[in-house]
């Protein structure tokens, strides 16, 4: 790996400074760690579409820092739960995540092979307390499983995850979608959004959209929406 493409922990703590985010050294060595091991089987696997980890980290990795704060401040503690990152890929967003929130178990669900290796490789580098990788479909790890928070970033269709995860009987459990455009839970028989929250990156807005059963007791609120641009 190029000498000029490997970022330091130092440099991941004044770049997420300059977005207004604070981390610790801890976080700032693991997410290191994490963007260069990116980088490096990039250039072989095609596994994000950025070339560099300020692109990286600008472009993608950002939006775990608001996911974080947006399961914070739903109030609801998941120590002890069971959390699914639906079609993990490269590890976006939960990789991030992880190193900046590590309530419940996580699993990270991943069908195909050389990406559940890369994440394999991460874990074993990085000290995610209670992260897992399962190698293999969403429909084969869902059944007879009960979740309290469902992630969900491009995976497919939001309509079609919420058939997916009626399908299997599963109801009182949260699931936030990471999208590009607003969408309306309420679609979908059985389900409604009861939080949700507007940011941008690079003049990009993104959205996060909590959703549940219908008849889940989860109270609905809009949080403000936070404009993130970056520093010139």
């Amino acid at each position: 790996m190029a000498k000029n493409s490997i970022c330091t922990g130092k440099e991941i703590q004044l770049f997420c400074k300059d977005f207004g985010f604070s981390i610790n050294n801890r976080q700032a060595d693991d997410l290191s760690l994490y963007l260069n091991l990116l980088m490096q089987w990039n250039r072989v696997m095609n596994l994000v579409g950025t070339k560099n980890w300020r692109q990286t980290l600008t472009r993608l990795v950002l939006d775990s820092f608001y996911l974080a704060d947006f399961i914070r401040e739903s109030g609801t503690s998941f120590e002890g739960a069971e959390i699914w990152d639906l079609g993990a890929g490269a590890g976006i967003p939960g990789i991030p995540l992880r190193i900046l929130w590590q309530e419940g178990s996580y699993w990270l669900i991943e069908s195909r092979e050389k990406r559940t290796a890369f994440l394999s490789t991460v874990l074993a580098r990085c000290c995610l307390p209670g992260t897992h990788v399962f190698h293999g479909r969403a429909e084969t790890f869902m059944p007879g499983r009960t979740p309290s928070l469902i992630i969900s970033r491009a995976f497919m269709p939001w309509q079609k995850i919420l058939r997916l995860i009626s399908s299997c009987g599963i109801a009182e459990c949260e699931i936030i979608f990471l999208t590009n455009a607003p969408i309306n839970a309420g679609e979908e028989p059985g389900w409604r959004c009861v939080r949700q929250k507007k940011y941008a990156t690079e003049g990009e807005n993104k959205y996060f959209f909590s959703v549940t059963g219908a008849f889940s007791k989860m109270p609905e609120t809009v949080l403000p929406k936070a404009e993130l641009s970056r520093q010139p």
